[in-house]
């Protein structure tokens, strides 16, 4: 199931952030690249003083734990979310606290 999962990470392009349980960490903001029968090829970077390297490992398939992927994100505080014009109307927000001093 997981190998499943993760082909179709992998054709999605999508970053994901992936747990290695033999290495006890979280390679955040990585992209399943290729899967070669029990090996996984993951690129992803890091930010370290400075200086962003780019980083390309292999990984065997029964070392990786856990598979997350960011679904979306809202920004924090009162911010009016942005509309499309092309959006239908059905899946528009309306405004539910219409201003009680509009006549």
């Amino acid at each position: 199931m997981l190998h499943r999962k993760i082909y179709q990470l992998c054709c999605d392009g999508r970053e994901v952030c992936v747990f290695l349980r033999d290495q006890q960490r979280w390679l955040e903001r990585a992209r399943i690249i290729d899967i070669e029968g029990d090996l996984v090829t993951l690129r992803y970077e890091t930010d370290e003083e400075d200086e962003i390297s780019s980083w390309e490992e292999m990984v065997r398939l029964e070392s990786i734990g856990a598979v997350s992927q960011k679904l979306a994100s809202v920004p924090k505080g009162n911010v009016e979310p942005l509309v499309s014009d092309d959006c239908p109307e059905a899946e528009q927000i309306r405004n539910h606290y219409p201003d009680a001093n509009s006549d």
